[in-house]
């Protein structure tokens, strides 16, 4: 089991800061318990909660992965404390607007508010580019595993589509912009397509029961990364026990088609989002897209897994025949494994 000193080893300020939000989760869950307040329609510290757990998860995976780094490691590490550095000052707002009993997003209300608002948004887009700048180094490495390696690659790119999501919900509603033209609003901007923020939502992640969220895209996109990462590694476990993930070509094939899958399901949330309709009542445009991608999805398993099946068997047969030369002639090509 992993020591506390070797996971720091991987990237110091990107582990400190996901334990500094491993803290503001726990405090933001006796928040919950005991603070009763509501902002925007959800409790006060169900935001503090929520962004707590994804920047843990994402920093604790962004730092593994910088960890890896066999190339340009010391540019990695400064784009690492970029995103750190920003994931501390965008908690440090949002937990400033809880405790001063107002909205940390889309907040024009004062300004104070607004000056809040606008650091955010920079500091997201330096986490943005930070993000993008790591994507890049990253498919500069190679891991001793193809699968791997492009799992990590898949994963960071994924991830940057769902922080690209962000800004479509800074575009004020129609009804904003009515409002802005008939004397100003306080609020500019909304998660929620078709429909107020503050209804009716999913318990905890409050993903809009009426109308689109397109919350839901941005936090599939985000976590595709970790997504992606555990895939590899699932196969890995199994490639022992299944003979035909002992070939790396069929791992890797079985990672490209998940990874276009999960890219394909992202984009699909945020076009189900955009047209006003909520991820919990899908009309039948969405369940056909839903099955098409199903369907291809399947598909590029079927053809991921029996393109190499017969050599897959030829190895189960030699794997346990330690004299076995096996010799196969395709266009005067003969390998032997």
């Amino acid at each position: 089991m992993l020591s506390l000193r070797e996971v720091r080893s991987w990237h110091r300020p990107l582990v400190d800061t996901a334990l500094l939000c491993i803290v503001l989760l726990l405090v933001s869950l006796v928040g919950l318990v005991l603070d009763q307040r509501l902002i925007n329609g959800d409790p006060a510290w169900a935001k503090p909660a929520k962004f707590a757990m994804s920047i843990t998860v994402y920093n604790l995976t962004l730092a593994w992965l910088l960890s890896l780094a066999h190339r340009w490691r010391r540019l990695g590490w400064w784009m690492g404390t970029v995103v750190a550095a920003v994931t501390v000052a965008e908690m440090a707002v949002i937990i400033t607007q809880v405790v001063r009993g107002t909205m940390s997003h889309f907040n024009y209300g004062t300004p104070f508010d607004l000056a809040l608002y606008a650091f955010m948004g920079t500091m997201i887009s330096g986490l943005w580019v930070a993000t993008f700048v790591i994507a890049v180094l990253l498919m500069r490495q190679r891991l001793r595993d193809r699968a791997t390696t492009w799992a990590v690659r898949f994963g960071v790119w994924i991830a940057l589509l769902g922080m690209a999501v962000g800004p479509l919900m800074s575009v004020p509603t129609s009804a904003q912009r009515e409002a802005l033209v008939e004397g100003g609003t306080d609020v500019l901007g909304a998660h929620t397509v078709g429909s107020a923020d503050g209804g009716p939502g999913l318990p905890f992640v409050g993903w809009s029961t009426l109308g689109g969220d397109l919350r839901v895209g941005h936090f599939v996109g985000m976590h595709g990364l970790q997504v992606m990462i555990l895939l590899a590694l699932v196969l890995v476990l199994l490639a022992p026990r299944v003979p035909r993930l002992r070939d790396g070509g069929v791992r890797l094939r079985v990672v490209c088609v998940f990874g276009l899958a999960h890219t394909g399901l992202t984009l699909l949330t945020v076009w189900q989002a955009l047209r006003g309709q909520s991820v919990i009542d899908p009309d039948t445009l969405t369940l056909a897209a839903l099955g098409v991608l199903a369907a291809g999805t399947a598909l590029g398993l079927v053809w991921a897994l029996r393109v190499s099946s017969r050599k897959s068997e030829e190895e189960e047969v030699c794997g346990s025949n330690s004299t076995c030369t096996t010799s196969t002639t395709r266009a005067g090509v003969s390998t032997r494994p």
